[in-house]
């Protein structure tokens, strides 16, 4: 497996996935959080880029997107948001909190699973551990929702959507800082395997690469 390569796309006017609330300085600790994203290596298939984060929901905020890519179609797509609050929060039990939101069609033989939503809040746990990272106050949601089609849309197949939507809180290291890198990493390989990849040994990644620019892409696609 090749690194991800490319970085962050400049974008103006504040949407560069980064938000600081009544326009408060960036403390240190969420800058560097946010920086270390940028030293994630990522799976080739995977385009990631900043888009503007939620308002209101801490004092600081950084947000991606992502897809994962096969030609001309998305796999899974999803958004995974950083918070911090210096002064720290009694319901993350720390400074930081990630919030995600994991979303794909499903083949039929899967989404019949009785044992799907189960199945699916143990790739985000497994995936964390599997990079052995240490989090606490974990809370989520597994949706599974299917569609049929009528009228003019008849000719197409019934489908159904899964939606991972969670949160946690990283345990922070050196200088109150999260490995957001490593979480990030840990995320893309949740995104992976929910859109049906094989998944990709450790070894396989090389010792360079950043992020993928996701140029002028649209959000996640709505179910």
């Amino acid at each position: 497996m090749a690194a991800a390569q490319g970085q962050f796309s400049e974008q103006p006017d504040g949407a560069d996935g980064t938000d600081s609330a009544e326009g408060k300085p960036v403390p240190r600790a969420f800058r560097l959080a946010v920086d270390a994203l940028g030293a994630a290596r990522l799976r080739p298939e995977l385009e990631v880029d900043p888009t503007r984060p939620p308002q209101r929901l801490a004092p600081h905020a950084y947000a991606l997107e992502a897809a994962v890519v096969d030609g001309e179609e998305d796999l899974a797509d999803g958004r995974l948001v950083l918070l911090h609050d210096p002064s720290g929060h009694e319901a993350w039990q720390g400074t930081f909190r990630l919030v995600t939101l994991v979303r794909a069609e499903l083949e039929p033989e899967m989404a019949a699973d009785p044992l799907l939503p189960e199945v699916c809040w143990s790739w985000l746990t497994g995936a964390l551990e599997a990079r052995g990272l240490f989090y606490g106050e974990a809370a989520g949601t597994v949706t599974r929702a299917g569609s049929h089609y009528f009228g003019g849309l008849a000719d197409r197949l019934p489908a159904t959507q899964i939606e991972i939507r969670a949160s946690w809180t990283p345990r922070e290291g050196r200088d109150g800082v999260p490995d957001t890198a490593a979480h990030l990493a840990a995320w893309c390989d949740l995104l992976c395997q929910v859109a049906g990849l094989p998944p990709s040994g450790a070894g396989d990644v090389p010792d360079t690469g950043g992020v993928v620019t996701l140029p002028q892409r649209r959000g996640p696609r709505t179910p």
